[in-house]
């Protein structure tokens, strides 16, 4: 069993971009568009069929629920409904083809560890970072355009 919780943007939030086209907390016009990228959709972390999925563009703050500060950034879904990713499904094979830059927050958001992860080992990154007890979250981000993709919290921390 997997140590860690995998988390995908809330439905809600996906259901409210797809029914207004407008990014919760903003406002901004969201933008539909066929896929160009392999993305992943942050609601369901699959991956983009390009050419064929139809996607929505919105700004998305992954912090928001969490800490005061914001730090507002671009991110796709999938148009259409899809179910939203199983937080104890392990890690998202389709990613972990990708180069992702992990980064540990501790409370306040304050960034205490960064990793870069070109291999898909991402669980031994993640073991690294939350060696570091203060660390309460980790984001995961695309190191080649730098969107958030996720955010892993520890399992032992649930009930808290």
């Amino acid at each position: 069993m997997d140590q860690y919780k995998y988390i995908a943007i809330p439905s809600r939030t996906a259901e409210q971009v797809r029914a207004t086209m407008r990014a919760p907390g903003y406002g901004h016009p969201a933008h539909r568009e066929v896929a160009t990228g392999f993305g992943p959709c942050r609601h369901c972390l699959r991956s983009f069929v390009e050419g064929a999925d139809e996607r929505i563009l919105f700004t998305f703050d992954p912090f928001h629920g969490l800490e005061p500060l914001p730090l507002p950034g671009p991110v796709f879904i999938h148009a259409e409904p899809c179910a939203r990713y199983d937080e104890r499904a392990g890690f998202p094979a389709q990613l972990r083809a990708h180069p992702m830059t992990l980064n540990g927050y501790a409370a306040g958001r304050r960034l205490l560890a960064q990793v870069y992860v070109n291999d898909g080992r991402v669980e031994t990154a993640l073991d690294e970072i939350f060696a570091e007890q203060q660390v309460a979250y980790v984001h995961i981000r695309n190191s080649e355009v730098g969107c958030y993709q996720l955010r892993v919290e520890r399992r032992d921390r649930e009930n808290q």
